[in-house]
């Protein structure tokens, strides 16, 4: 009889992007936020007629205040995430040395209401527990994967490093900004920025550019907006 050759058996890369979840989110909040809170600061001392020196000043004085502020408070967010996970994976320990009968069944349990049959689960169970039980349960009893686990340094330099980025848009149109029309060019180059950043953030993590872009230009646009009607109720002209 004829042989016949084999199928070759196809692999494919498989590009998730779940593993950025955590940096990405400091990342955009933090250059988000430079950004907006920087030309802030030029666009009001600017409009209270200020030198050139003094925006400059103030400008950079924003930034570093600001990236340390974000680096601080990511920190002590992401380590309290981490400190609840560090918690939870401590008394899954525990438990797994006294109750591990106990334990087992549970994660038999967890596989049934996944839609396996008992005796699969039981075997499914039994297999992970063999092979690493703290793993398993730390996944699917308490949610927490390596690739999502909180890691506050990462989240902290991340933050502070977006920030300084997105603050030196508006720093750099106080030097290069026609005298008298600093806050017109930080204004309109706050806009492109944002622009720009929810475009690169949306790309980076797998969603719609465009949309992405619209997203954060458009909350830009409304916080630019309500920075100049506080600025005309108190007679100031941007």
């Amino acid at each position: 009889m004829p042989r016949h050759p084999r199928t070759p058996v196809t692999r494919h890369r498989e590009l998730h992007r779940t593993d950025r979840v955590g940096w990405l989110r400091a990342a955009v909040l933090g250059a988000n936020d430079g950004i907006v809170s920087v030309a802030g600061l030029v666009v009001g001392v600017a409009a209270s007629g200020a030198t050139p020196s003094t925006i400059l000043l103030t400008g950079v004085a924003g930034l570093v205040a600001g990236a340390m502020s974000m680096a601080a408070g990511e920190y002590v967010s992401v380590q309290s995430q981490a400190d609840a996970e560090a918690a939870a994976l401590a008394l899954e320990k525990s438990e797994l040395r006294d109750m591990p009968d106990s334990e087992l069944a549970e994660l038999t349990q967890i596989y049934v209401g996944r839609g396996l049959e008992p005796a699969l689960a039981r075997q499914v169970a039994e297999q992970l527990t063999a092979r690493d039980a703290l793993t398993a349960h730390m996944r699917d009893e308490l949610g927490i994967t390596e690739e999502l686990r909180a890691r506050p340094v990462q989240a902290a330099l991340a933050s502070a490093a977006a920030f300084t980025v997105g603050a030196l848009l508006p720093i750099a149109t106080t030097v290069l900004a026609p005298a008298g029309k600093v806050a017109m060019v930080t204004t309109a180059a706050t806009l492109v920025g944002l622009l720009l950043s929810g475009g690169l953030a949306a790309r980076v993590g797998g969603a719609p550019v465009l949309r992405g872009a619209w997203r954060v230009g458009f909350w830009g646009a409304m916080a630019m907006g309500a920075a100049a009607l506080v600025g005309r109720l108190f007679h100031v002209s941007i």
